[in-house]
């Protein structure tokens, strides 16, 4: 009897000592680009989810209020491939022309900073339509946990449609240029594949690049992208990599980055960086107008 319990207290020690030898550390927080890394779903819907990593929020500070005065564009209703209406704010051009630069916001929506961002490239570009889609169905975050909100539920395949009617509403005989901004510049490219044959030229600020290879052959027309060396969600490690895969894609993509944060175009945000948004401008300008 004693040989017996002295047997099984040793074996209830073992076990013991067994499971806490084996016992699994608790997961470290992985860095942003490594929730991209084991995320499975396409990029479309990534782009999504962004808003669901840690501190993405707190990278965003919130804008100083801007209101748009002297507007040339107005807000028209056109029908998406769903079934229901998309809105957006268009400058048309003084003459006809089958050149069209659609505008996509930055997760807080169709706001006055974007309107005014389309009224300068509809200025300085001179002889082209100038379409800002409204990808929240006319909601325009206040605060950033509105803007997580609603950027959160932007279901990709929403967003595909309000994007297909307007490339819709341009015409088949349409050259789509594309630009935006976080958010919006991730769907500036997903815009240009969108838009197939009609895509005549893209800009990024700072989106989230697609990785699947053969969605990037499927690109016709050039990419540039305007990216900043302290972004710590499209950071230098995500932005090589799209390098890489563009040109493993065969597409041309011409990055330029610079010593700034996320949303460092943004004039009225708080981390603006005037020198590198005047550059950007100016390349993004130079870039379209050399494609029109």
């Amino acid at each position: 009897m004693k040989k017996a319990l002295l047997f099984l207290f040793a074996a209830i020690a073992s076990a013991a000592l067994l499971s806490y030898t084996f016992k699994p550390k608790a997961p470290a927080f992985l860095a942003p680009e490594g929730y991209i890394a084991c995320y499975n779903h396409a990029i479309k819907d990534q782009i999504e989810l962004d808003a669901n990593l840690p501190g993405f929020a707190k990278a965003h500070h919130f804008p100083a209020y801007y209101k748009l005065t002297n507007a040339t564009g107005s807000m028209i209703k056109y029908p998406a491939p769903d079934g229901t209406e998309a809105q957006a704010y268009l400058i048309k051009s003084k003459k006809k022309t089958n050149k069209w630069l659609i505008v996509i916001q930055e997760w807080w929506g169709l706001n006055d900073n974007i309107k005014r961002e389309a009224e300068t490239f509809a200025t300085e570009l001179g002889d082209i339509n100038v379409i800002a889609v409204d990808m929240y169905d006319g909601k325009v975050a206040t605060t950033a946990d509105s803007a997580m909100a609603y950027m959160k539920s932007a279901k990709s395949e929403r967003l595909e449609n309000i994007i297909k009617g307007a490339i819709v509403y341009a015409g088949d005989k349409a050259k789509i240029y594309t630009v935006g901004w976080c958010f919006g510049g991730g769907w500036s490219l997903q815009s240009t594949i969108l838009a197939g044959k009609q895509a005549a030229g893209c800009v990024m600020y700072y989106g989230r690049p697609e990785t699947d290879i053969s969605r990037l052959k499927t690109i016709n027309c050039d990419v540039i992208g305007f990216f900043g060396n302290l972004d710590a969600y499209i950071s230098p490690k995500v932005v090589d990599q799209f390098e890489k895969d563009m040109k493993e894609a065969g597409r041309t993509l011409s990055v330029y980055r610079y010593d700034a944060n996320h949303g460092f175009a943004n004039p009225s945000n708080p981390v603006y960086n005037k020198q590198a948004t005047e550059d950007a401008h100016t390349k993004a300008i130079a870039f379209l107008k050399a494609r029109m």
